[in-house]
């Protein structure tokens, strides 16, 4: 069927952080919400018909996740990225980053060293500083508005002993697919020097321009033995508020160690909703993603012609996969609070505060592309009008 990302879905009054949060977020519900990563489009039809049909029974007890909703999730992972699951090394978590913290706290002792690749959203920052563990970044380098890895850095880092990397492939907020070969190159490091990966790859369906996006744990069998991958597809299909992910192991020990954890506070089963969405989204709506990803990268070309044309000052970073475009804002020459200030009371939008994804950082924005044109061209108005106002005499 034909799916119309167009069409303007009123999220006001139902509870949708990403609006009724504003006040909170922002001190104000006067902005367009471009902010949480979630997406203003309804969700593919096979997913509100599963969802009906769940809610039309009428009993909702307790459910026990049936072989099929695992293998669904492998069966997805073999025809999208041509990964090999073992189901029997799959574990159930809330969400991603639930299942991250989990891994943080299970797989490292206090005061021990956690790396991770910044900028990358707050959550990485949260779930190692929350169990009193040490945080070390090794810093993305920016050329021209491309981002890679220092590589050099990321050995120095490794020297300094940490029992955990936090790897975020894709990486949200600056959109990198990383290629087989630098996760080759990360990997062989992690190896060398005897280092756990986490790997959140929740964006990984969300290929822009023909990316192609490779599971860590595929490098090889030596990579796959010390790497533990967090996904889902609830940024793929919207579908975040039924809170439930996959977490990948190794080996029995560490799905052992990681089911423990969510066992002792009795948290090891799905909401009924999510087991019937995330199986009709593996099994059916491919259809409705193949027509998502072309509407993402038509909204991503429209943001970035429109700051070259109108706002040259505003340099968004072309994304090679997610929904969110990160904004090179430095060149309207204000600090980090007056930024956010502009944003919030001259354009009137809400994004995220680019200094929360590197704490170092200065001048940038995260934006989230993912709603109906309409919007954004209002958005990217105000946007506009907000930048001239600095510099009218």
């Amino acid at each position: 069927m034909k799916y119309d990302f167009d069409k303007i879905v009123d999220r006001s009054n139902t509870n949708a952080v990403k609006y009724d949060e504003r006040i909170k977020a922002f001190g104000t519900d006067n902005v367009i919400p471009l902010w949480i990563a979630d997406m203003d489009f309804e969700t593919a039809k096979p997913i509100i018909d599963a969802v009906n049909k769940r809610a039309e029974h009428g009993i909702y007890g307790y459910v026990a996740k049936p072989d099929s909703y695992f293998q669904a999730f492998c069966n997805w992972q073999k025809k999208r990225n041509n990964w090999d699951v073992n189901k029997e090394l799959v574990s159930f978590s809330p969400g991603v980053v639930p299942s991250l913290s989990a891994i943080v706290r299970e797989f490292t002792l206090e005061n021990d060293t956690v790396l991770i690749q910044t900028p990358v959203y707050p959550e990485f920052y949260d779930v190692v500083e929350a169990w009193d563990r040490t945080l070390i970044e090794n810093k993305l380098i920016e050329k021209n508005g491309h981002y890679s890895i220092d590589f050099t850095d990321f050995e120095e880092k490794l020297k300094m002993g940490p029992k955990l990397f936090i790897l975020c492939n894709p990486q949200n907020p600056v959109g990198r697919v990383w290629s087989k070969e630098e996760l080759a190159k990360l990997t062989d490091l992690c190896l060398k020097y005897n280092v756990l990966i986490a790997s959140d790859e929740i964006h990984s369906d969300l290929m822009l321009w023909g990316n192609k996006h490779t599971p860590t744990a595929s490098i090889s069998k030596e990579v796959n033995d010390i790497t533990i991958t967090c996904t889902s597809c609830s940024k793929t299909f919207n579908l975040a508020g039924l809170q439930a992910s996959f977490a990948v192991f190794p080996n029995k020990a560490y799905k052992k160690k990681f089911d423990k954890f969510w066992g002792n506070l009795e948290v090891h089963r799905n909401n009924c909703f999510s087991l019937a969405a995330f199986e009709a989204a593996y099994n059916e709506g491919e259809e409705w993603l193949e027509q998502l990803i072309p509407y993402l990268e038509s909204n991503i070309e429209y943001i970035i012609n429109f700051c070259n044309n109108n706002i040259p000052q505003i340099k968004p970073v072309k994304p090679e996969s997610t929904y969110l475009v990160w904004l090179d804002c430095s060149e309207l020459g204000l600090n980090n609070d007056e930024l956010k200030d502009f944003m919030i009371n001259k354009a009137r939008l809400g994004m995220n505060a680019g200094q929360s994804f590197s704490r170092s950082l200065s001048g940038y924005m995260r934006m989230n592309i993912a709603c109906p044109r309409s919007v954004l061209e209002k958005a990217m108005k105000q946007l506009k009008e907000a930048v001239s106002t600095l510099y009218s005499i």
